[in-house]
């Protein structure tokens, strides 16, 4: 069993006081408490953001990568090593702009993941332009209005349940006992979960608020929505208006990305060591044909 004195932060917390990140890292801790997995089973995969910086507060196996790549070097370590869980820390920046094609492509390769995406409308590592998230009219230092954010934004749990994922959920950085109950299911869920995480930037984000999202989201599941209702759940996630769903939106059971691909019928991949006089056989019947 997993202590919060065995997660201890390698490195001093740097956000800026009163981000969001804290609960989502808050929750992450929490999460992992509660489960049965060993520490040494999890791996921690992180893009380009203030939501990259989570490997380094938290002591899990971890991979900090390029922007917009945490996806596909997390779909490469399941596929190596199918016994490890891994879960990935993206920003909407990260995750919707430059990785939004990898986002997309494992969600309908059903790659077994868990992605958390810190979702506050704004680049805040950058200095506050608006992201893929940011409202249409968004005014950011470097979208003055009129107009402001001139396109309407991505939304990530109507994306992700066209593309595919089978485990998809909205959760708030403010709601600790929901988010801790989200991670925990997405990361035991076998296939491509997503949460989509709420969470102010107190520096740059003045409209996306701590009291904002206290006064317009809702639970789904306390209004009855049915997870398993694939329709239902993309209703929901496009209403619009003022009110903002969070919860469970759909789950389903479907082949993994690993179930059609032909892996090592025991052990792991990483362990497996090419035979290179069949290989080079391979290559001279190629030649010869």
């Amino acid at each position: 069993m997993i202590t919060q004195s065995d997660l201890s932060p390698p490195q001093p917390v740097t956000w800026c006081k009163g981000c969001g990140n804290f609960g989502i890292l808050a929750a992450l801790r929490k999460a992992l408490v509660g489960m049965d997995t060993p520490q040494h089973k999890y791996v921690l995969v992180s893009g380009i953001g203030c939501s990259g910086k989570v490997p380094h507060y938290i002591n899990l196996n971890s991979f900090h990568t390029l922007h917009g790549r945490p996806i596909p070097v997390a779909t490469g370590i399941k596929m190596a090593r199918p016994d490890l869980k891994v879960i990935v820390h993206t920003g909407d920046g990260d995750c919707l702009g430059e990785g939004l094609g990898h986002f997309v492509h494992a969600a309908r390769r059903n790659v077994d993941i868990a992605v958390f995406i810190h979702n506050n409308g704004v680049n805040g590592l950058t200095k506050g332009q608006f992201s893929p998230t940011a409202p249409r009219g968004y005014v950011s230092g470097t979208s003055p209005p009129p107009p402001g954010a001139p396109m309407e934004p991505v939304n990530p749990v109507a994306l992700a349940l066209i593309s595919g994922a089978t485990y998809v959920a909205r959760g708030f950085a403010g709601h600790q006992a929901s988010l801790v109950r989200l991670m925990q299911d997405a990361i035991t869920h076998r296939g491509f979960a997503v949460v989509d995480i709420l969470q102010p930037c107190v520096t740059w984000n003045r409209v996306l608020t701590w009291s904002f999202y206290n006064g317009h989201i809702f639970d789904i599941g306390e209004d009855g929505h049915d997870p398993s209702d694939h329709s239902a759940a993309l209703r929901l996630a496009t209403a619009g208006g003022d009110r903002i769903p969070v919860g469970l939106f759909y789950r389903s059971d479907a082949p993994t990305l690993a179930d059609g691909l032909s892996l090592p019928e025991s052990g792991a991949l990483a362990d497996h060591v090419n035979d290179l006089g069949l290989l080079q056989q391979v290559l001279r019947d190629m030649q010869l044909e």
